[in-house]
């Protein structure tokens, strides 16, 4: 029981947020209005996909270093996570678009930058469903992953501030820090990232653990 302390506080983390979120009063500021409460939900999620999918880089890079079947599950595990963040983080923004610019998707760098990190993903999963060795699929998909990351970070953060955009923090518009992001809204936006984060975590630990469960039962039929 004593080991499981983080997920309870993932439990408080997430309450908190959502009701904080919700009933705390937030800065007036017009288009957003009350939009802004998004900013507990969307940005901590991407936040927490960034952290689980580095993550997942680094069980890749050990992989390769020192091969094992447990650190394959645990870099796919991490991955899988991340692109389900990533996927709702999309949502999410999506819906915020509609309510702020008056449309599910508008030409934006960063909405299009963040498509298409999620199509790079997504091609991660294809290659790894593509390949019967287990050793050359875990081989390849490492690799994969590691410049799959390495060519996602920058359309999620680089690119978008390089060109204009709507986003806040991109084409010299102010980041949210700067202008509206208050005392009272840091008091849950960092609890939520942390919060989201340990979701994510605790996602990926399950989905592990399902799929080692999976290769035991594999393992001892073959026996």
């Amino acid at each position: 029981m004593a080991k499981n302390w983080w997920k309870a506080l993932t439990v408080l983390l997430l309450l908190y947020t959502a009701v904080a979120g919700l009933l705390l009063p937030v800065p007036r500021l017009a288009i957003l209005n009350e939009t802004i409460r998004n900013l507990y939900f969307h940005v901590p999620m991407w936040f927490g996909m960034t952290i689980i999918l580095l993550t997942s880089v680094v069980f890749s890079i050990r992989y390769l270093r020192n091969p094992s079947p447990r650190l394959d599950t645990l870099s796919h595990g991490f991955a899988q996570t991340g692109i389900l963040m990533g996927l709702v983080g999309l949502a999410t923004g999506s819906l915020w678009a509609r309510f702020t610019w008056g449309t599910w998707w508008t030409n934006d760098p960063k909405l299009n930058g963040a498509a298409i990190a999620m199509l790079i993903y997504g091609a991660y999963l294809v290659l790894r469903s593509s390949f019967a060795d287990d050793q050359q699929r875990a081989r390849v998909s490492a690799i994969y992953n590691i410049f799959a990351f390495a060519a996602a970070m920058p359309l999620f953060f680089i690119l978008p501030r390089l060109t204009d955009s709507l986003h806040p923090g991109a084409g010299g518009n102010p980041a949210f820090a700067k202008y509206d992001l208050d005392s009272n809204m840091r008091l849950v936006f960092y609890p939520a990232v942390i919060g989201w984060t340990l979701l994510g975590v605790w996602i990926t630990q399950l989905s592990v653990r399902l799929s080692l469960l999976k290769q035991h039962v594999h393992e001892k039929q073959l026996a």
